[in-house]
Formats: structure tokens, C-alpha cells, sequence
């Protein structure tokens, strides 16, 4: 029962975490919202919820959460370039390169703080930088430049936060606060683009979905799974996510994959398996 129980949450985290693709793609495509405004209402609804949680959970934080606000910075970097990006590129795509470029992000910090790649690590990080780099490169099918660049600043922005993370004692807890904080900073760059800001019925329900759903929840769901997961299962069950992504934009915004997508994302998602392998063995 425990093992079906994790089975059951993580894939319910995953599916959130590729929502997240797909409801910013419906909002800033299908109805009146622009991006600061749709990064605003996520990041509120998400520290809402978050804060919510907390409140109501039996248990109180093992530690007090340290201020971090590094992490709040990175946290609003992705969740601003992410909104932005996502004005020029499909859902699957964004999130193969958003995904992309958090893996690449973190293996990278890890090499260069010392972590030993072998033979197989390598390959399989030259693997997922060459299709990163030939998923975004010019082309027939390429993805729109100034898209694909914002939404690898988010993969960077957000590797960076998941590395502040690491080791703390109530990821919970931290992440209502880094929320909480990042909210105004979202709100500072809302008012600084007052003038092109717009929000009608059907956008702010899908940043609010966004942010107390697939977001707030979903991590809530993603802690719940990680303790039956281990670290070597959690990286690698996330490759998931940008397939999901990818079939969520076919069915709701009937968004093909193009050969380039499907190649790269084969070079990139094998690749990182390839490295997480090596570490185990």
C-alpha cells in the first residue's frame, strides 16, 4: 500500500507540474490576461494556499525556515520569464526547454562542486547539451528565439532555487516563504506594466488554478511523494514532465510536435537519464 501510495502522488505531481505548461499557454492564448498579471496571480494564489496548508496541517515546522531571499528572487525570475515565455511557445516545447536547461543547470553546479561524472555521465550530458542546443537552434520548426531564451533563464532561475533548497529542514514551510515573498516583487513588475495590463474572467482563473493548484498543491503532493521516492527516483521521474506537457498541448490547443521537438527531446530527456544512472551505479 505504501509503494501505491507514492505511485499514486507522484504522478499526481507530475500531471501538476506539466499543467503548469498548459494553463499558462490556454491563458495567455485563449483569453484576455498578459503575462506579468498571469505571474501575479500565480505567485498570490500560491503563497495563499501554501500559507493555508501550513495553517492547517497537525504537525509544526521542524525548524524555523531561514529568509532567504536569494531563493524569493530566483523563485519570481522563473515564474516572470516562464509567463513571458510562453507568449510564443507551445507548451511541450517550452517545457522540454524550461526542463532542459533546470537539469543541465543543476548537473553543471554539481560537476563543479565536485561531484565525479564517469564515462557514461559525460556522454550523457554531452548528449542533453547538444539536443539543448539543437532543439534551440535556427532553423525550420525552431523555436521562437526570444521565447526559447526567457524560458532557459527560467529552467536557469530555477535551478538555482532548487539548489538553495537542498538540505533544508522543511521544504514545506520554506516554500510558503519564498512565495510570500516573491509575491511583491511580482506585483512591482505588474505596476511597472500597468499600462499593457489586462485580466479578464477566464485568465484569472487559470493563474489562480496555476498558482493555488498545480503549484501550491502540487508541491504540497511532491513532498508528500519524496519520502517513498529516494533522490535518484525523484530526479528521474520528473523526465516525465515535458511528455506530459507535450500531450497536454496536442489535446486541449491541438499543438503537433514537430520531428525537431521529438529528436531533441530524445537527446535531452535520454541524456539526463543516462547521467542520473551513472550516479547511482
Amino acid at each position: 500500500m505504501p509503494a501505491l501510495r507514492t505511485m499514486a502522488l507522484t504522478a499526481a505531481a507530475m500531471l501538476a507540474f506539466a499543467a503548469n505548461s498548459v494553463l499558462c499557454r490556454l491563458a495567455l492564448t485563449r483569453s484576455g490576461i498578459d503575462p506579468a498579471s498571469f505571474g501575479s496571480l500565480r505567485l498570490l494564489s500560491g503563497a495563499l494556499t501554501l500559507a493555508l496548508v501550513l495553517r492547517l496541517r497537525p504537525q509544526p515546522a521542524r525548524t524555523p525556515a531561514r529568509t532567504d531571499w536569494l531563493a524569493a528572487a530566483m523563485l519570481f525570475a522563473y515564474v516572470a520569464c516562464f509567463s513571458f515565455a510562453y507568449l510564443s511557445l507551445a507548451a511541450g516545447t517550452g517545457a522540454l526547454v524550461l526542463f532542459g536547461a533546470v537539469q543541465i543547470t543543476m548537473l553543471a553546479a554539481g560537476w563543479r562542486a565536485g561531484e565525479a561524472f564517469g564515462a557514461q555521465g559525460w556522454l550523457g550530458f554531452a548528449l542533453a547539451v547538444g539536443g539543448f542546443a539543437g532543439l534551440v537552434a535556427p532553423g525550420v520548426n525552431a523555436p521562437a528565439p526570444a521565447g526559447a531564451a526567457l524560458m532557459a533563464a527560467a529552467g536557469v532561475a530555477w535551478g538555482i532555487y532548487s539548489l538553495r533548497g537542498r538540505g533544508v529542514a522543511d521544504p514545506l514551510a520554506a516554500t510558503a516563504g519564498n512565495f510570500l515573498r516573491a509575491a511583491p516583487l511580482a506585483l512591482a513588475l505588474s505596476l511597472a506594466l500597468a499600462a499593457s495590463a489586462q485580466a479578464d474572467v477566464q485568465g484569472t482563473l487559470l493563474a489562480v488554478a496555476s498558482g493555488a493548484i498545480t503549484s501550491g498543491l502540487g508541491y504540497v503532493i511532491w513532498y508528500a511523494a519524496l519520502p517513498g521516492l529516494g533522490a535518484l527516483r525523484a530526479a528521474t521521474v520528473q523526465l516525465s514532465v515535458p511528455l506530459i506537457a507535450a500531450l497536454g498541448g496536442v489535446l486541449f490547443m491541438a499543438e503537433a510536435p514537430s520531428l525537431r521537438l521529438v529528436l531533441a527531446g530524445a537527446a535531452i530527456l535520454g541524456g539526463i537519464a543516462l547521467v542520473l544512472l551513472g550516479k547511482q551505479r
